[in-house]
């Protein structure tokens, strides 16, 4: 890293610290460790509980070049989060009565290709229709040049499968969604969203800023960024306006949070319509398809995480900000950052877990039924000799730890530098699966952790036998025997 970019995260990690000994909140702390781990340069945050904000911060800078720093009132472009908006016009359209969401898409709009007719704006909404993309997603661009040669590619390409049957992020879906909120509302997209959402509760940064994203100046807005060979670099992302239903909004974790509010106040929503916004689709497998095994479906415009305890919807947006709406828990995290691969999403069910105790991490949340249930013995009478201890409640209980589970389990003690017993549990999953390559190189890696070379030579030699294609195990081993 530069001397600059050193001396950037040292100011980005003091204006953090004096904002965590302000407020005097663990929650401070914790922002303050996942910026400094992840590089975020700046962040909002904005906590709803049983239908009240009951926190808000911001940490580090909005301009790194500039020394400026994050506000309450700094904007931030939320890209996909944006869809979220777009779901609930939708619904308030089909609560009017004047969409439906099983009706075909070619009842409402005309010269579409005969492959499309069938589509339902339902799947248009969860992704699920089959239309091919518009976008490149691995680059964030147009297929073409410009709109017009991107839109006539689309229009002469096949589907990409039958309507219904996966789950393919895309674009078009989007543009084709913000088409039929013109044609039946009889008024733009972007001011159906001002006037039946945005207006109704105190948003005036998010309608400041509209939906030009970062193509259009605005004062008080954060830059974006992104890291580009290890070195931080500028981003510049914008759709042109047909696309902004796809990602086109800027607003802040308070006003954001105001939204929250009032969607789930039935302020732009009744109750059924709220439930049918939150529903995620059915494939025709029955299934529901999503971005990950944690956000695993689809709703309308909003990513779901179905999960047993503490279900969640979920929008997130560019990699880099993400609103998680905990309705069992009447609680709601926002999280905005200025850094795509920031992920907020891979933290923000910690942050909730200082608000329900049994979804902070170390409490094992997340974990399988068998993986709590072994993990209760183990942290009531220690983490000593865990196979005999395993071996003895086997005989009793019945059980069953997957070799995966038990590997993350692992790394989560090791997260929480609690090393030895994580070592125990690696020590575990090499008796239960003694064939796994993988679980001997993740014991090495743990003894080598806690200087233990020689063992931890043992094991990588013992994972280099099960899979020869081991380069990790191979490069480890010549490392460690060259240490004298």
């Amino acid at each position: 890293m530069t001397a600059c970019l050193n001396k950037t995260f040292l100011i980005i990690s003091i204006l953090a610290i004096n904002n965590s000994i302000w407020a005097q909140d663990s929650i401070d702390v914790f922002l303050n460790a996942q910026m400094q781990k992840r590089k975020i340069p700046g962040l909002q945050l904005a906590i709803v509980k049983e239908g009240k904000i009951v926190k808000t911060a911001h940490y580090g800078l909005a301009s790194v070049q500039d020394s400026i720093a994050v506000t309450d009132n700094t904007l931030f472009t939320i890209n996909s989060i944006t869809k979220a908006f777009i779901g609930v016009a939708i619904m308030q359209l089909v609560e009017q009565g004047i969409l439906h969401l099983s009706s075909p898409i070619s009842t409402l709009l005309s010269d579409l290709p005969t492959a499309w007719k069938a589509v339902t704006i339902q799947q248009l909404l969860s992704h699920t229709s089959g239309i091919p993309d518009i976008v490149d997603e691995e680059e964030a661009v147009l297929i073409a040049a410009t709109l017009e040669d991107a839109w006539n590619r689309v229009l002469a390409s096949p589907m990409d499968f039958k309507p219904g049957e996966k789950f393919s992020y895309n674009q078009t879906n989007y543009l084709l969604l913000g088409r039929i909120i013109d044609t039946v509302s009889e008024m733009p997209f972007t001011r159906f969203i001002i006037e039946k959402q945005l207006q109704k509760v105190a948003m005036p940064h998010t309608i400041r800023a509209g939906f030009g994203a970062e193509k259009d100046v605005i004062s008080g807005a954060a830059r974006s960024y992104r890291y580009s060979q290890g070195k931080l670099a500028n981003l510049y992302f914008s759709f042109p306006p047909p696309l902004q239903t796809a990602a086109g909004m800027s607003s802040t974790a308070t006003e954001i949070a105001t939204w929250i509010i009032a969607l789930q106040s039935n302020m732009f929503l009744n109750k059924t319509s709220l439930s049918s916004l939150w529903t995620p689709a059915l494939l025709s497998n029955g299934k529901t398809g999503g971005f990950s095994s944690v956000l695993n479906g689809y709703a309308a415009g909003w990513p779901v995480v179905s999960r047993t305890e503490h279900p969640a919807v979920a929008p997130v947006g560019g990699g880099r900000s993400a609103v998680f709406v905990y309705p069992d828990d009447n609680l709601s995290v926002i999280v905005l950052t200025n850094l795509s691969g920031g992920s907020p999403d891979m933290f923000i069910d910690e942050i909730a877990g200082y608000y329900i105790a049994d979804m902070k991490e170390s409490n094992g949340f997340g974990l399988s039924a068998s993986v709590k249930f072994i993990r209760s013995r183990l942290e009531k009478f220690g983490y000593k000799n865990v196979v005999e201890q395993v071996k003895r409640i086997k005989t009793t209980n019945a059980f069953n730890l997957t070799e995966k589970e038990v590997n993350d389990w692992g790394y989560r003690l090791i997260s929480q530098n609690r090393l030895t017993d994580g070592l125990e549990i690696f020590k575990l999953n090499v008796y239960l699966y003694p064939a796994s390559a993988n679980a001997f190189d993740s014991l090495a890696e743990t003894y080598a952790e806690l200087g233990d070379n020689k063992l931890s030579i043992v094991n990588y030699e013992q994972s280099l036998k099960l899979d020869r294609s081991n380069d990790n195990a191979f490069k480890q081993i010549k490392k460690l025997k060259a240490v004298k």
